[in-house]
């Protein structure tokens, strides 16, 4: 059985958490910010940083008890503070999730695919929920019960899952240069995966977030980061179940080039400045 503190678990439970709860911002926080200065926070200090995005301090140390729990933060103190820090498990998650989150990838319309074909037999059902939880929420699309699609990039990441599973003796994958549907590759996308949906979270971002970019250009370090980490929370999740289709493949209204614009500007003009907020409440150094 797989422990909660495997990388698939640490992806699982990070996709659990709702946009804006406490345990979201807070693994937002973790990954942007608190492994950016070694991995380590006095809970002291921690605390201060996420009561500046309106988390009461009660609030972060009960998230931070079940981050715990699950694997992700372990207790540790440093010159005589009590702290924690990130675990290699949950490092190891961050790390393959920055490209993604930092840099959307959008397929071209000659790229590959990978067929994900499975049959797990009624024993291990369990498991085949799992696994089709899972890939849903790396962004594969689902052509049938037993069959899934997803660009050629997701490859390790697919394997990944099927590996945690327990699943590779029942997996056989496939990859693809050319995908023929019955009636239009459009058509198809929206059966596979769910363009309603995925569209109104790029939507929902867009409508949230805009006035981000309407302040003046320069603001402190601290408000630099009480304006990105919540925009960054909501926007981390889209790059997972948006797979960056082909444009071919997508509506005419499509609204993910909006949404990606949205977030890489504001990530040019506020993800340093609020960094080195951050080092400073750890530091104690004025900013």
């Amino acid at each position: 059985m797989n422990s909660p503190t495997e990388p698939a678990s640490a992806i699982l439970d990070d996709f659990d958490s709702r946009p804006g709860s406490a345990t979201s911002l807070i693994r937002t926080v973790l990954g942007a910010y608190v492994r950016d200065v070694g991995g380590w926070v006095a809970i002291a200090d921690f605390v201060e940083v996420m009561q500046a995005v309106g988390i009461p301090p009660e609030s972060t140390r009960i998230a931070v008890a079940r981050l715990k729990k699950k694997g992700v933060l372990r207790p540790r103190a440093r010159d005589g503070r009590s702290g924690y820090e990130v675990t290699e498990q949950a490092e190891s998650m961050f790390t393959r999730g920055d490209p993604r989150i930092f840099g959307f990838r959008q397929m071209a319309d000659t790229d590959p695919w990978r067929l994900i074909s499975f049959t797990i037999p009624e024993s291990q059902r369990a498991a085949r929920h799992q696994l089709r939880r899972r890939l849903g929420w790396i962004g594969c699309g689902t052509v049938s019960p037993g069959l899934w699609i997803a660009p050629e990039h997701l490859a390790t990441e697919v394997g990944d899952i099927v590996d945690a599973l327990g699943l590779s003796e029942y997996v056989t994958t496939f990859v693809s240069t050319s995908v023929f549907a019955p009636d239009s590759m459009g058509d198809a996308a929206a059966r596979w995966w769910d363009l309603g949906g995925i569209a109104a979270r790029h939507r929902d971002f867009l409508d949230h977030h805009r006035v981000a970019l309407s302040a003046p250009e320069e603001v402190s370090p601290r408000d630099a980061f009480v304006r990105f980490v919540p925009l960054l929370d909501e926007w981390r999740i889209i790059p997972y179940i948006d797979p960056g289709l082909p444009g071919a493949m997508l509506p005419a209204d499509w609204p993910g080039a909006d949404s990606v614009h949205l977030f890489v500007s504001a990530r040019d003009r506020y993800l340093a400045g609020s960094r080195d907020w951050v080092r400073s409440v750890q530091s104690r150094l004025p900013v």
